[in-house]
């Protein structure tokens, strides 16, 4: 298992698996996980009630990161300002991948050329890794906890990890 040496993550994937107990897998599959400002504000300020923000916070290995507004302008205008922050900060970073589940975001990170994974990815790569024994009940939690998987996703990754 290749482990990545840095991860820029959105607010979705950080709050589902905050919702699954699996937050900790980040620091274990990513030597830095970086976060832009927005993504801290819209989980730990806007959604600080909300299930998974409290164990965000508390995560001290998460680093935020101010990104340049001029990278960020073209990118708002097809994205939220978390998910176009992060966008933005990847693209400065070499090397990175960018941990991002929105369909529209992931296809303008695609255009841009970043390398990028969701949290159904990063869940096979745990498993992959052995730090989870099966990948099925933990997508079984993220849709009991509300988070919606497309039924191909599910099926494609559980056939390639033989479950």
């Amino acid at each position: 298992m290749i482990r990545e040496k840095v991860t820029v993550a959105d607010s979705g994937p950080l709050i589902a698996l905050a919702r699954i107990d699996q937050l900790g897998l980040l620091p274990q599959l990513s030597s830095r996980i970086l976060i832009p400002q927005a993504v801290w504000d819209e989980v730990t300020i806007h959604g600080g009630s909300a299930s998974g923000a409290k164990e965000i916070s508390e995560a001290s290995w998460i680093e935020i990161q101010t990104v340049d507004p001029l990278l960020v302008e073209p990118i708002i205008i097809l994205v939220d300002r978390g998910e176009a922050e992060a966008i933005a900060l990847a693209r400065t970073i070499p090397d990175s991948v960018l941990l991002i589940d929105d369909s529209r975001a992931r296809r303008v990170a695609e255009r841009l050329g970043l390398r990028r994974i969701g949290t159904v990815g990063l869940l096979r790569r745990a498993k992959q890794a052995g730090f989870i024994k099966r990948l099925r009940p933990q997508l079984e939690k993220l849709q009991a906890n509300g988070i919606y998987i497309r039924q191909e996703l599910i099926d494609a990754v559980l056939k390639e990890v033989g479950e």
